[in-house]
């Protein structure tokens, strides 16, 4: 079965879009980087250790130090495809990391992004 294109893909070049996104909503790039390592465990100098090496997301998630336990609260549609219905985990994850990015632009607030 062929891997989607998006598992290949630096992770460094989509978190600018992640970043762009929130910032044209008034939310900041330290809001981005707090639900990146709320879902993957990742610590700041982790995350950006990531982004300098240019790993995919393919690696950027299988080297996470763990997935958040409350991923399972995440639920919605990211480009019409209900992330809670993804077959594939990995596509799921990347799915998640959409979601929480696009409740972020849409101004809800922080407790409610990280599942608090």
């Amino acid at each position: 079965m062929p891997t989607h294109s998006i598992f290949k893909t630096a992770f460094a070049k989509v978190y600018p879009m992640y970043v762009q996104k929130a910032t044209r909503k008034s939310r900041t790039k330290e809001e981005v980087d707090e639900i990146t390592r709320w879902l993957t465990g990742y610590d700041q100098a982790g995350l950006e250790r990531q982004i300098e090496q240019g790993n995919d997301f393919e690696t950027f998630f299988a080297q996470a130090p763990a997935m958040h336990p409350n991923t399972s609260l995440i639920k919605g549609v990211v480009c019409g495809v209900r992330v809670e219905a993804v077959d594939d985990p990995l596509m799921q994850r990347i799915r998640y990391l959409d979601k929480l990015i696009d409740e972020l632009a849409k101004g809800k607030a922080m407790e409610k992004i990280l599942r608090q």
